[in-house]
């Protein structure tokens, strides 16, 4: 269960409302060292333990408990990308491939032996979202696959290549904010892999503006025919540019501080941009 909404209450997770549904029972630890858990799940003494997308290390003994292990569902090619965010970071580094892995849990980040793997190529134009949701279908396939082999005995975890390690931690607010004097390409992984979330932004006279995906200019015409300085904002009649490092970017959706996000031509019809305006 997790706080959602204006008011922060808990919410049941679709998997625990399906387990509902089917009479099973639910533990719901702040921690997997809680004590009540550790006892309840050692009393249930499960088999394996499939983990998506937990935002804890779990300790030695109770990784010990399940026979075969805690079995984690990472989307990344592991050792690449170990942490919290390997969608997002995989997406600003301009990696053209990517894919998910099924591993068993040690003490360390993501840095058990592998199960089983998978693997998605980025398209050009992938949000972080666009690609989680292809690598969570797929990935889901490829945890069911791999508790199927564990069961007939079938699967020999493979240790993690030492070569080729990467750091994939959380985004923070902070991360997202887009830096006009870094090249266009940059900018532009770097709000599709902020998008949706933390959600990539900039700042006009003061405040904060959250911006979508942007185009590169250079992918429609030449990036030197419209010269403007990093930040710099000029609204034609059906699109807003904005000046980078190297050649202006098309913006896509743009969404004012307290205002739905809106395409970029709206939006600059209605901030009746004088023509001098600049991102920060």
């Amino acid at each position: 269960d997790a706080p959602k909404g204006r008011g922060r209450g808990l919410v049941r997770s679709a998997v625990g409302l399906t387990a509902d549904e089917l009479g099973l029972p639910v533990l719901t630890p702040a921690h997997p060292r809680d004590d009540d858990f550790v006892a309840a799940l050692g009393e249930l003494a499960p088999d394996c333990v499939p983990v998506v997308a937990y935002g804890a290390l779990v300790p030695p003994p109770v990784l010990g408990i399940p026979r075969l292990g805690w079995v984690n569902l990472h989307f990344s090619l592991l050792p690449a990308w170990r942490g919290a965010a390997p969608v997002q970071r995989a997406i600003i580094a301009g990696d053209e491939l990517t894919g998910a892995t099924t591993f068993v849990l040690d003490q360390g980040m993501d840095t058990g032996p592998v199960l089983g793997t998978l693997t998605e190529a980025i398209a050009p134009r992938d949000t972080a979202g666009d690609l989680l949701e292809r690598l969570a279908a797929a990935g889901a396939e490829l945890l069911r696959a791999t508790m199927d082999g564990l069961a007939m005995g079938r699967l020999t975890p493979v240790a993690q290549m030492a070569d080729g390690v990467s750091l994939a931690p959380k985004l923070t607010v902070a991360d997202a904010r887009v830096d006009w004097h870094a090249p266009a390409m940059h900018i532009d992984r770097l709000i599709r892999g902020c998008t949706p979330a933390p959600g990539a932004w900039t700042e006009l006279a003061g405040e904060r503006v959250k911006l979508g995906p942007v185009l590169p200019l250079a992918r429609a015409e030449p990036a030197d025919a419209v010269a403007l300085a990093p930040g710099q904002l000029l609204a034609q009649k059906h699109r807003v540019l904005a000046g980078t490092l190297t050649g202006p970017v098309e913006l896509g959706s743009v969404a004012a501080p307290g205002r739905r996000s809106m395409p970029a031509s709206d939006w600059a019809r209605g901030a009746r941009l004088a023509g001098d305006e600049v991102f920060a």
